[in-house]
């Protein structure tokens, strides 16, 4: 299959899953865009914003538009890893014989709705760690493969609220893109209402299969990344390390921590995405400016001075990208 014929089936099977969600989904044009460049680079999304907004809709129209398990775990602060997991049981065998038998949790699916996940505890909240990084658990004494593709979709309420506890760092690293859902404008809520009070129900179809999928993913992988660009996005990721050579001014003033090497990754994997999106073969700069604020938000730690002043990490990766050169400058 030529380059040119696999970039125009990319973008069909695209275009066909942004159509069924658009169906249900009203405006939010960025955050499905950014679950979908999530979703064809093979990562995990956490979507924040407060209650109401249709982030669990999102996920669940999207498990809807593909051929794939799902399962839905709504995270409370009494929920333990074993109802993640699984757990082993005392089954009696036809043979009248005890045995214990290991009962598969809601975690064995190929799309988790991870709802609401910083209400559990710090304790239930790593049980999702292995996971989400290697694609496995430890349950019952025994190393269990999940199945693939896996994707971990979770919604969270702002961390100010009242019963939420705040995802640790590791494992908000483990999020592809962080993606800040934000309220509807009076459009887009005069259409919600047309869809949602009265009789018509948009009926969303099967568009992708699993199979079909990995190999999106998979063309995802071959596109290739120009030297320049792949530098610049190395750039941008050494500039959130404060007190380095590298840091922005910015980032220094009012970072603690900056970036893992998993943000570089991410760079490129979502800017290859939306280069294919776009009909290209290969990455631009502009892929990488677009898709860095999902991808760094949720992986700079503030220091308390950015705290007191209010500055948010969006306001410290706009000025970075500001900072940071596309090309890189050659000292004389």
């Amino acid at each position: 299959m030529s380059t040119e014929t696999q970039i125009t089936t990319f973008r069909a099977h695209y275009s066909a899953l942004r159509a069924e969600i658009g169906k249900v989904i009203v405006g939010q044009n960025d955050i499905v865009d950014g679950t979908l460049i999530a979703v064809f680079a093979g990562g995990h999304v956490l979507l924040e914003g407060v209650p109401g907004l249709g982030k669990t809709l999102l996920v669940r129209t999207l498990s809807e538009a593909l051929d794939l398990s799902f399962n839905r775990i709504q995270f409370t602060p009494d929920l333990m890893p074993a109802d993640i997991l699984g757990t082993n049981l005392v089954m009696e065998t036809p043979a009248g014989r005890r045995e214990f038998q290991f009962q598969r949790g809601p975690i064995f699916a190929h799309i988790i709705l991870a709802d609401e996940i910083n209400r559990a505890t710090p304790k239930t909240q790593s049980a999702m760690l292995e996971a989400m990084q290697e694609k496995q658990v430890t349950a019952g004494g025994e190393l269990r493969k999940l199945v693939e593709p896996f994707f971990v979709l979770a919604t969270q309420n702002p961390i100010d609220q009242e019963g939420t506890y705040p995802l640790p760092e590791a494992q908000l690293d483990r999020f592809f893109f962080k993606l800040l859902v934000g309220y509807p404008t009076a459009d887009e809520l005069t259409e919600v209402l047309n869809r949602t009070t009265e009789t018509a129900k948009a009926e969303v179809n099967k568009v992708l299969g699993g199979d079909t999928l990995r190999e999106m993913q998979r063309l995802v992988r071959e596109v290739p990344v120009a030297s320049h660009v792949k530098d610049y996005a190395v750039r941008l990721v050494l500039a959130t390390h404060p007190k380095t050579e590298t840091a922005a001014p910015i980032a220094n003033q009012y970072l603690r921590f900056g970036s893992s090497p998993r943000g570089a990754q991410t760079l490129l994997l979502a800017g290859k995405v939306r280069a294919l999106t776009d009909g290209r073969f290969n990455v631009s700069f502009e892929d990488i400016e677009t898709v860095a604020p999902p991808t760094l938000r949720h992986r700079l730690i503030l220091n308390f001075e950015a705290e007191a002043e209010g500055i948010t990490t969006d306001h410290i990766i706009a000025q970075i990208l500001k900072d940071v050169p596309k090309e890189a400058v050659v000292a004389v």
